[in-house]
């Protein structure tokens, strides 16, 4: 559409889009304010170097948008598209990813020196239900008081407790060590992580690590 001026009756009138923006998108049509351009159209076809002024006649009489693709190119490459029609697929492409989106979870399981079995083997069933998720788990033992004094035993039942997380279908991807009163190791799942659902909200699931509340 040419600045002041009425088009003149039947001629293609380019909508005006508006995006003060930068970062939400490429310029398009009058936000174009160079001199010159390649021009490629919508088919693939090379205009070679061309001026706006003829860039805006070329898209008058195809019924195209002007949207700049290649901006820091010398001169910056135009391209002629349906810029709704675009717009559009660009979302449908987005929505797709978001409905292939890989969910990991980051999920905490507490320990204590002095366990007991009946609790331990709760304990364990839960991981067990976390790795067929495809979750990792961070794992911990506290040690309080006097049980600081048995921190190498707690390690070596540590190391058995891991062992037997591992037989679940886990890897040990940070090896345990002791960080304060606690030790820490985190497990990865060898499965393979549930692919996000359609109609499933971010607040479920995210594109990273989440960390899950303590169990």
């Amino acid at each position: 559409m040419k600045d002041n001026q009425n088009p003149s009756p039947g001629a293609f009138q380019r909508p005006s889009f508006n995006n003060s923006n930068k970062n939400q998108g490429p310029r398009v049509n009058e936000q174009i304010r160079i001199p010159e351009c390649r021009l490629l159209g919508d088919d693939g076809h090379a205009y070679g170097v061309v001026s706006m002024a003829e860039a805006r006649r070329i898209s008058d009489e195809a019924g195209l948008d002007l949207v700049e693709v290649s901006p820091t190119a010398q001169p910056p490459v135009v391209k002629l598209i349906d810029f709704g029609k675009y717009k559009y697929e660009l979302q449908k492409k987005a929505q797709e990813a978001k409905k292939k989106q890989i969910v990991i979870q980051l999920k905490e399981i507490q320990l204590r020196p002095n366990i007991e079995q009946g609790d331990l083997d709760t304990k364990l069933n839960h991981c067990k239900k976390f790795l067929d998720q495809g979750d990792k788990i961070k794992i911990s033992m506290q040690f309080r008081g006097r049980e600081m004094s048995y921190r190498d035993a707690g390690m070596a039942k540590f190391k058995v407790i891991l062992a037997q997380i591992t037989e679940f279908g886990a890897t040990v991807e940070s090896e345990p060590k002791m960080m304060g009163n606690r030790i820490i190791a985190i497990l990865a799942s060898t499965r393979k992580p549930p692919v996000k659902k359609a109609g499933e909200s971010d607040a479920e699931h995210a594109p990273t690590e989440q960390k899950a509340k303590k169990d």
